[in-house]
């Protein structure tokens, strides 16, 4: 079945509702040829259907993030909305966006969906030259986002290095898996981190780490 009327639906739309909903109906499709114009819907200032949008992106994958890493740097709106999807997805292409966004980013729910994401990338299809370069990356913006000012987004950084972690499978006594261990003990520790939430999801993080 053509996704093209979707796609016009989605053009033609002539309220903020229509809008929504003609969004919904195209991510549901699940296919590839939608994701173009679901990626032109995060520039829309539309937010309910960004949400649809980005849960279609998520769904059609890695097809989708050739067309995301297109948006213009200079629409924030869009940008943000496109870190949530690329989290999603998982994709390798997306480090650098995400990286950028966990480190520089203003909104703190957009630092804390790429603290997600970099826990979260797809590693094992990778050559073990690219993937540990990819690791290390990503590790080091991890690291250097502990400090970040805002709790949530600290507490997405536990998240994001446990899963980094696990994904890489990296053994104990392994340097990457030390500096891991050791940022999430500073969360963990009422001396460092002041958020309770942070401290508890952390001190599971290292639970699940241990051999």
């Amino acid at each position: 079945m053509s996704v093209q009327p979707l796609i016009s639906a989605v053009q033609d739309a002539s309220s903020a509702l229509e809008l929504v909903r003609a969004t919904a109906a195209l991510a549901a499709s699940g296919s590839a040829a939608a994701a173009p114009t679901l990626v032109e819907v995060l520039g829309f200032n539309n937010p309910g259907a960004a949400v649809a949008a980005v849960d279609g992106l998520i769904a059609i994958g890695s097809p989708a993030v050739d067309h995301l890493l297109q948006l213009d740097p200079r629409n924030y709106g869009a940008r943000a909305w496109a870190v949530r999807a690329l989290a999603g997805i998982g994709d390798v292409r997306g480090l650098d966006l995400l990286v950028e966004a966990l480190l520089t980013d203003v909104g703190p729910s957009v630092r804390r969906a790429a603290a997600k994401g970099l826990g979260a990338l797809a590693l094992d299809a990778l050559a073990s030259g690219e993937r540990n370069t990819v690791q290390q990356h990503a590790l080091t913006a991890l690291l250097e986002a502990t400090s970040d000012g805002e709790w949530v987004v600290r507490y997405a950084v536990a998240v994001g290095l446990e899963g980094l972690a696990l994904g890489s499978r990296w053994p104990t006594g392994h340097s990457s898996h030390s500096s891991s261990c050791t940022a999430l003990c500073r969360l963990s520790d009422a001396a460092t981190e002041e958020a309770t939430v942070v401290r508890l999801r952390a001190a599971l993080a290292l639970q699940r780490l241990q051999p």
